[in-house]
């Protein structure tokens, strides 16, 4: 592939209903979204799923621009490009900034497979031609409010239902649930809410029939997650604490959980995941793509992602209308019966909304490879 620029754009969007979880509530998202661009005229698209404040992860919007400019885009430059895998291992020598690095590899992804005239499905080696999707309910203000989401979900045809948990607000909400629907796939996010102070309140949650419980305590811990599973019935999968497949090694090799949750972003690139997807295949330890509350682009990534052997439980890729009254991509991702099927079109398979997104972009710079020669 010839690189010839790489042009980096912040845009704001607003979210159709505000999304609250046990560290903080979005009603809006600020996004960084980066557009590689070869000598052919093709276009490589992706998104930095850092969100503005410091509560997921270290990284910000604010961080990730600084980081690509000075240490990330130069290094495009440095040879040729063969594989979008020369770029994650160019990366190597940037200590974390995972968000960052995957943004720009992400894009190197979908220039590649549109260069060869491929699907991103079919770049990656994935296998599936249709997905079935989970969605995520945040902490609403009552429990009729949160009753009244699942049921419309449920009606939707999601495969799962995913809620939101914290002290105070898991038993009694989990009750609630299960009367109301007591065979629905259900599972509960944490989001580092607890402690091993907490266990045997959170060993009250193996009588819900959970599918998992997703990541209860401190979001860089493998070794008290080890402790709690062997105390709980009920699968633990890990986010936050897994950064690399070597997180990924450590926490499967300690016990510290049965399910692996993956976030591209998260770990740094679709290199990367590929590597964390072939020893869990190694291992039978079952994984699903989890959601940052994605735009149209960084969705289509999940979507095709999604489709790799080792993803057997739905991930959270609700469609474009869950999230968007307009998204940035044409056709918007769309679900019937809580399944998408997968396009066949090169590269992530949806066209950019080039015109919407530049109506919305508050900030543009455009690099190429004389400015970092």
């Amino acid at each position: 592939m010839e690189l010839s620029q790489v042009i980096v754009r912040q845009m704001k969007m607003d979210l159709k209903h505000p999304f609250t979880t046990s560290v903080g509530t979005e009603q809006h998202k600020d996004v960084i979204l980066v557009e590689v661009q070869s000598e052919k005229g093709q276009s490589g698209w992706a998104e930095s799923v850092a969100i503005n404040e410091p509560i997921y992860n270290e990284e910000t919007v604010h961080t990730n621009w600084p980081i690509m400019r000075e240490f990330l885009l130069p290094k495009l430059w440095e040879a040729p490009v063969t594989h979008p895998s020369d770029v994650a291992e160019r990366f190597e020598a940037v200590r974390g900034n995972f968000n960052a690095k995957a943004a720009v590899e992400q894009a190197v992804w979908d220039l590649y497979a549109k260069e060869k005239g491929i699907s991103l499905k079919e770049a990656l080696g994935g296998e599936y031609s249709q997905i079935h999707v989970g969605v995520s309910v945040g902490i609403t203000e009552t429990m009729d409010e949160l009753i009244g989401k699942i049921e419309s979900h449920v009606e939707k045809g999601y495969k799962r239902i995913k809620v939101k948990i914290m002290p105070g607000w898991d038993v009694d909400v989990l009750t609630a649930i299960r009367q109301k629907f007591p065979d629905i796939g259900l599972m509960a996010d944490a989001n580092c809410a607890y402690t091993l102070q907490d266990v045997k309140h959170l060993q009250k949650l193996d009588g819900f029939g959970l599918t998992m419980i997703e990541q209860p305590l401190a979001h860089d811990d493998i070794i008290d997650h080890a402790v709690l599973q062997r105390l709980l019935k009920t699968p633990i999968c890990l986010d936050e604490s897994l950064h690399t497949y070597e997180d990924v090694r450590k926490a499967v090799q300690f016990g510290s959980c049965r399910i692996v949750n993956l976030k591209v972003g998260r770990v740094g690139g679709l290199t990367e995941t590929l590597k964390i997807h072939e020893f869990c295949r190694e291992k039978n330890v079952p994984m699903w793509c989890g959601g940052m509350l994605e735009t149209g682009i960084g969705r289509a990534h999940n979507v095709a992602l999604s489709t790799l052997s080792q993803f057997t439980y739905p991930g959270d890729t609700a469609p474009s209308s869950h999230y968007w009254t307009k998204d940035i991509i044409t056709p918007e991702v769309m679900m019937e019966n809580g399944v998408i099927q997968i396009p066949d079109k090169p590269g992530i398979g949806y066209e950019v909304d080039v015109e919407y997104i530049e109506s919305l972009t508050e900030r543009k710079e455009v690099f190429t490879r004389d400015e970092n020669a």
